[in-house]
């Protein structure tokens, strides 16, 4: 590992700073001209960790639907 990589582990960033941080992110991902790329990939993963998509409650199981049964008359 690189030295100046190991030095950055913890980032002590104020509240505006990961907000500039965030915002600039976020404006270089939709700008990119590749979506897909690894650069991009990389930089929603840093993205992920400053701002964490909030926990999901799980979608209720699907109703299953019998067909309506065939009456005599």
């Amino acid at each position: 590992m690189q030295p100046y990589i190991v030095s950055m582990q913890h980032l002590d960033l104020s509240a505006e700073e990961a907000a500039a941080l965030v915002a600039l992110l976020t404006r270089t991902i939709t700008d990119d001209r590749y979506p897909l790329s690894p650069r991009v990939r990389t930089l929603k993963a840093i993205l992920a960790k400053l701002r964490p998509e909030p926990v999901r409650e799980p979608l209720p199981p699907p109703k299953v639907y019998a067909p309506p049964r065939a009456t005599r008359q």
